[in-house]
């Protein structure tokens, strides 16, 4: 690990990795803990009824066990995409040198996660437009994920690697004055 301790900055990164480590852990307990319950859901029809985090999706369930697998499918995609996108975090803040922060590494993986968000927004987009399907053909409500915030975060993200891309030029090009 090459973050620096010493400084105010290299300790909040350090907190930073281990948050990104709780997150980490936490959306792939989530995506594995969804397999379970809608394998457990398919050997016990009452197992749609508790879900993780008490989903009670048997009424899908009832309506189609091929829409029931597709909406499960989509919240088990969500959590692992947002697990894929802590790790990355994790790579960063583990591979950050703050006396020579500019790498084409961080850059790279910065624009990554930026291309991991979009897809996230595009599979959150897909599930929006399957649940308010599924709204309008049995009345009831089966997700409410937020999609928009995936988009702004996904820009957001990504002129920030291009920021940092700039920044590798310019470090370059000072190291070829000197």
């Amino acid at each position: 690990m090459e973050i620096e301790t010493k400084t105010r900055t290299g300790k909040i990164l350090k907190l930073l990795n281990i948050v990104a480590w709780i997150a980490f852990i936490g959306f792939m307990v989530e995506g594995g803990a969804m397999i379970t319950s809608f394998l457990v859901s398919c050997i016990s029809p009452e197992g749609a009824k508790h879900l993780y985090k008490e989903l009670n999706f048997y009424d899908l369930k009832q309506f189609s066990f091929w829409h029931y697998t597709v909406h499960i499918y989509f919240l088990v995609l969500l959590a692992l995409l947002k697990a894929y996108v802590w790790f990355l975090v994790m790579k960063i803040l583990s591979d950050i040198n703050l006396t020579n922060p500019f790498k084409w590494e961080v850059a790279n993986r910065l624009e990554k996660i930026g291309y991991v968000l979009f897809i996230t927004w595009l599979v959150s987009v897909s599930n929006g437009a399957h649940a308010d399907w599924l709204q309008k053909a049995t009345g009831v409500q089966y997700g409410n994920e937020p999609m928009g915030e995936y988009l702004f975060m996904a820009g957001l993200v990504f002129i920030i690697s291009q920021v940092f891309k700039r920044g590798i030029e310019i470090q370059s090009e000072n190291e070829l004055t000197v």
